[in-house]
């Protein structure tokens, strides 16, 4: 019976089971599976008990059953065994990295070990992952849904967390500090390599995920963790308030001679798009209160400090790309010239509205059509300034304000880096033109929309086209029917030769 399985109740019990038709193959098999079963239970039971020499017992057992780890009966075993080592001999691991079909089963926990030394083969397994993530974002951004309720900004940055990218790659970093740089460094790469934004979104994310399973093991050495998450409860209330601005200026502050290079990371987080839509946003809202109070800009320490980070996020590219840490500064004449030009084209609003409430004889003038020449100067010249005019023409469609958008849309042709021909400012203005929906039927306001802002890149863009399109599929009943059958022969892509 060498071999065989000395129990005193089988020998009764199996000819119980031939008479049952069951084969010996099949009732080995399952006995089989059941200590197998039991082994790996018992090597996780081993490997969370308190045992000073638990894991000598492990490294025994591996010894013993890594020859066999080609069977797929004792497999599972081994990589049970495997998975539970915190460090697993290197002979080991490089046996399981060479063979493919090995390195495909075994655990994550395992394959983090492998990844460490092995930044190639780390990048190949994340390298989908970023360009799947990318794929998302920007399938968002065209995405056929064209709403101001519901847009790119709409979601709240838990449930962006909750994408299968991030988890993804959490789970691949674990509590693993050297990983996770990793995963920095490759991000900071495809940012300087793409300019795409979405890297420094997915940085900002990734941190936060980390931080929602208390991965203490790297949010305490990452030095931008306090920061980041004071701005994500900032961008989930999509305002930042006066105590946090304060809480971020002390981080911002805090930074220490020799420590500058923390800036390069702090620019990445306020270059995501959230953080830079939160902060203009609370620009706006801030520059509102100053005009009711009938308060300059530059005597406002809240707006000089969003302004002041505004800056460094959306000197991020350059400040990683030329190594130089220093917070750029803040041309002051945005303060000083800018932001006065753009009130008064409020201000101009205002007084037209309140005039057309006053009888016929005392209105004294129609609608001014030009605008400050410092406001267009700088939204050509400067890249803060110019992010400010584009929120606030967004903020003039949300008013449904058909005259100030008017004579605001042509400034657009000509702006800093062409922004308002950047995806995420044409999303979110196609949305807000839903508004105006009824307005497409006077030629006069398409001829604005299309003809003096949209039609003038569509060719050179293809972005700008697909926007164009998007816009139209939902308000194509709305358009002049006239103007519709001479934007539709505009739009229609060339003929294929």
């Amino acid at each position: 019976m060498e071999n065989g399985i000395l129990l005193p109740t089988l020998q009764s019990a199996l000819p119980f089971l031939d008479l049952h038709g069951t084969p010996r193959l099949e009732f080995h098999q399952s006995v089989f599976d059941e200590l197998r079963e039991k082994l790996t239970e018992r090597v996780a039971t081993i490997a969370e008990g308190k045992d000073e020499d638990r894991y000598g017992k492990l490294e025994e057992l591996l010894e013993k059953s890594f020859p066999l780890v080609k069977m797929p009966s004792i497999q599972p075993v081994v990589m049970q065994v495997l998975k539970h080592l915190p460090k697993v001999p290197e002979k080991k691991l490089k046996m399981v990295m060479a063979d493919k079909e090995l390195y495909k089963v075994c655990a994550v926990e395992v394959k983090r070990q492998i990844w460490q030394d092995n930044q190639a083969l780390f990048g190949d397994e994340v390298s989908p992952l970023l360009k799947q993530y990318i794929v998302e974002k920007e399938a968002a951004l065209f995405s056929s849904d064209l709403s101001i309720l519901h847009n790119f900004f709409s979601t709240s940055p838990k449930t962006r967390r909750q994408g299968e990218v991030v988890l993804k790659l959490t789970q691949m970093i674990g509590k693993n500090v050297k990983l996770y740089d990793m995963v920095l460094q490759f991000l900071r790469t495809l940012f300087l390599r793409t300019r795409n934004v979405h890297y420094c979104t997915l940085r900002a994310e990734l941190l936060m995920s980390l931080h929602d399973l208390d991965i203490s093991e790297i949010c305490s050495v990452d030095p931008c963790h306090k920061f980041t998450w004071c701005l994500d409860a900032c961008i989930r209330e999509k305002f930042v308030d006066g105590k946090r601005a304060r809480e971020l200026q002390g981080f911002l502050d805090g930074v220490k001679k020799g420590q500058e290079q923390v800036l390069g990371d702090l620019s990445m987080i306020l270059c995501d798009p959230f953080a830079c839509n939160t902060l203009v946003l609370s620009i706006m809202r801030n520059l509102q209160e100053l005009l009711s109070q009938d308060a300059l800009p530059r005597d406002s320490p809240d707006l000089m400090l969003l302004l002041r980070m505004l800056s460094l996020g959306q000197g991020a590219w350059d400040m990683i790309d030329s190594q130089v840490f220093k917070e750029p500064r803040l041309d002051l004449d945005v303060v000083t010239r800018f932001l006065p030009a753009m009130m008064s084209v409020v201000v101009d609003d205002h007084t037209f509205t309140v005039e057309q409430k006053l009888p016929s004889e005392e209105k004294s003038s129609l609608y001014p059509t030009s605008l400050p020449d410092a406001f267009n100067r700088y939204l050509q010249e400067n890249r803060v300034a110019c992010e400010m005019g584009l929120y606030y023409v967004l903020h003039i469609a949300k008013l449904r304000n058909k005259n100030a958008l008017q004579r605001l849309l042509p400034a657009l042709v000509e702006t800093y880096n062409d922004m308002a021909f950047g995806d995420i400012f044409l999303h979110l203005l196609t949305g807000h033109l839903t508004l105006l929906s009824d307005e497409f039927g006077s030629e006069e306001f398409c001829s604005v929309v299309f003809d003096g802002f949209l039609l003038t890149s569509f060719s050179s863009k293809e972005n700008v086209h697909r926007h164009t399109l998007r816009m139209l599929l939902h308000l194509h009943h709305k358009v002049l029917p006239s103007y519709m059958e001479t934007l539709l022969k505009t739009l229609e892509p060339p003929k294929q030769v």
